[in-house]
């Protein structure tokens, strides 16, 4: 019973933490499509869609998968007439950087700088799209698409579209909630019983490869499985109450920015009939590579501080 409550309470914690986060954000982006902001923004990264071999339209599900969530780029894909090798590039892009407000603000929660986060996403999307697009010569027939977009109808007038808001803002909370509470229950559970102690030692070596402590070992899993926004509740709780270091939750973010939600954020892009297995791969190998010379530079970095210490001391 004690489990159960202390469980409860955290999952209670962490839902008020994120929810502060994704009402407000919600409601205002809610706003924000039915205003000239987004066409506007749109607009203005149009002529940069050369780079990746997109046409100017591509913009679209990049600033709707950014501003919004994956589901609402993918709506923004669906929309548009492109061909296989447009959507794949906008699938990896996507992947790596989507529903920007939310999960940056999570990052923010468990103690990740902010020009990490800014640089790793827009980074790792920018040289996936310009890398696919100089290496890639297939793809030029048109993609068909296993699904229509769903037609939502239009709000009419300010107090239609702030309802609108409130009503995906109270949801996204709610599901939130949904997800996060039994799964602090479950935490909370494996912690009391010590399985997720022997589940660290297991994740050793992994851990090891990328140059994160064990202790980290949950929040990994938690982003790999659930994602970022909604994994945010083991991450925040790990950072706090297993000593979970700023270098080690800056590392596993890396790990994951590149790498989260990996069955979910992949499957939903198979009605756009796409290749999933090579962008699944993309993800992980990315994950590692980056992760392991970000850890690499950064243990050089230490030592030539601790070397720089010595000799002034000495």
């Amino acid at each position: 019973m004690q489990t159960f409550r202390n469980g409860l309470i955290a999952g209670l914690k962490t839902t008020w933490t994120l929810g502060k986060i994704i009402f407000p954000i919600t409601i205002l982006l809610v706003i924000l499509q039915h205003t000239p902001v987004l066409p506007w923004i749109v607009k203005l990264i149009a002529p940069f869609m050369g780079l990746f071999g997109l046409s100017g339209e591509a913009a679209i599900p990049l600033v709707l998968g950014n501003a919004l969530n994956l589901y609402a780029g993918i709506a923004g894909i669906l929309s548009l007439e492109l061909t296989v090798k447009e959507v794949f590039i906008l699938a990896v892009m996507l992947s790596f950087a989507h529903n920007m407000f939310i999960e940056t603000g999570v990052a923010l929660k468990v103690g990740v700088k902010l020009w990490v986060v800014l640089v790793v996403r827009f980074g790792l999307a920018a040289f996936s799209g310009i890398i696919i697009n100089l290496f890639w010569k297939g793809g030029s027939e048109i993609a068909k698409y296993g699904i229509a977009p769903e037609v939502a109808a239009v709000p009419d007038g300010w107090l239609e579209i702030g309802l609108l808001g409130l009503q995906k803002a109270s949801f996204g909370v709610l599901q939130l909630a949904l997800i996060v509470i039994p799964l602090m229950i479950v935490v909370q559970y494996l912690k009391d019983r010590n399985y997720l102690q022997k589940f660290s030692e297991k994740l050793a070596p992994f851990t090891r490869i990328i140059g994160v402590q064990p202790n980290a070992s949950m929040t990994l899993v938690a982003g790999l499985v659930i994602g970022l926004a909604y994994g945010a509740g083991v991450m925040i709780q790990a950072v706090q109450e297993d000593g979970v270091s700023k270098k080690d939750a800056t590392l596993a973010f890396i790990f994951l920015v590149a790498c989260h939600a990996v069955v979910e954020d992949t499957l939903i892009f198979v009605p756009l009939g796409i290749p999933i297995l090579p962008l699944l791969i993309i993800r992980l190998v990315t994950a590692f590579l980056l992760t392991i010379a970000v850890a690499y530079y950064w243990k050089q970095a230490e030592r030539k501080r601790e070397k720089e210490v010595t000799v002034l001391n000495g």
